[in-house]
């Protein structure tokens, strides 16, 4: 028998999500005895799809769409329609081969702006259900500003699930918690990573030298002191040695590109799991009605922890804290023109073929 592989031990110890729109990736990591729980995405892995050959008839079907059925519209309203519908045609492609939900990312643009993300969250989950995905298996990506959380907090109270993303820091994820996510994704690696070649750079001890190993491993533990019922899901992962030392700070969920996974699966699984990791949640659990994933709440919290309200005068004590902290701002504004660039350069080939 071949000794397993390192992606299967790794879902032996967590829940592991796909962060990929190419349907190839799900169905080449999905076994008998493993498959994905949720598909994640962003508007860098929307044009990254959208430019790919094999995603033609899907592109083409969006654009057919709007041009039949919008032609009274100006042309940025249909661009920005069809930007939405690519993004949910894309993630219907993957959805088969997943047991949770689909993640579609709220426009970068609206981020400091509640009500348009709101409506946002609201236009992209109504384009789901049209395309026959229900409400109860979609999540909204929206990044942790102070305007944009309260918008998270209010599309909770609608039914609407949330992920806080582009988060870097506990008190976004304690203003997270406060508005009934039901996810928070913190980027491991900021998103320059990817788009900046000698950026990234390799740790020996991950876990403990890399900057977010800390402030990762402070919120699962601040998470479990409080009982927040919000799931961890660590994001923008590089390489399978990252994964490994994500599994040892024990979050609830990791979120991998298809290289990573293909990394994962071509790695020999360590011989003894670390007695130290954490079981799997079940795959299901985030598909209740109610938030997900409830950690123990049997310890007490520490004095002081959990006592600001990040989300009361509009979000006023996180605004504070994004002032305090120059890095976390920095990664924000670095994540936000990026996700903005993608998804210009989407609608730029969406414009061109409904103008054709």
């Amino acid at each position: 028998m071949a000794p397993a592989s390192l992606l299967s031990h790794v879902r032996s110890q967590l829940v592991v999500d796909v962060d990929s729109m190419n349907p190839d990736v799900a169905v080449r990591h999905t076994t008998p005895t493993h498959t994905f729980c949720d598909m994640t995405s962003n508007q860098a892995i929307v044009y990254g799809e959208a430019v790919r050959p094999e995603q033609a008839s899907v592109f083409n079907e969006a654009v057919a769409k709007i041009r039949s059925g919008e032609t009274q519209l100006d042309i940025e309203t249909q661009v920005s329609d069809a930007v939405d519908l690519l993004t949910v045609l894309l993630a219907k492609q993957v959805y088969p081969n997943l047991t949770g939900r689909v993640h579609a990312q709220a426009s970068p643009s609206a981020a400091y702006d509640t009500e348009a993300t709101i409506q946002h969250a609201k236009k992209l989950v109504a384009l789901f259900e049209a395309n026959g995905i229900p409400k109860s298996r979609v999540c909204i990506k929206i990044p942790t500003t102070p305007e944009s959380i309260v918008a998270c907090n209010y599309l909770e109270k609608l039914g609407i699930r949330t992920l806080a993303t582009c988060l870097f820091s506990v008190p976004q994820a304690l203003a997270a918690h406060q508005a009934g996510c039901l996810y928070i994704a913190p980027y491991f690696n900021e998103l320059r990573v990817h788009f900046e070649p000698g950026l990234w750079k390799a740790y020996e001890d991950t876990a403990r030298e890399h900057p977010m190993g800390p402030v990762i491993g402070a919120i699962v533990k601040l998470y479990k002191e409080i009982g927040s019922s919000t799931l961890v899901m660590p994001a923008s992962i590089v390489t399978a040695k990252e994964v490994v030392a994500l599994v040892s700070l024990r979050p609830d969920h990791l979120t991998l590109s298809g290289a990573v996974l293909d990394e994962l699966a071509a790695a020999s699984s360590p011989e003894e799991p670390t007695a130290a990791e954490p079981k799997p949640q079940h795959p299901d659990v985030p598909l209740s009605s109610e938030p997900a994933g409830a950690k123990a709440t049997g310890q007490a919290k520490e004095p002081g922890v959990n006592d600001v309200n990040y989300l009361e005068n509009d979000a006023d004590a996180l605004k504070a804290a994004f002032a305090a902290d120059t890095e976390t701002s920095r990664k924000m504004a670095d994540a936000l023109r990026i996700f903005g660039e993608m998804e210009t350069k989407t609608k730029d080939l969406l414009r061109a073929a409904l103008q054709a």
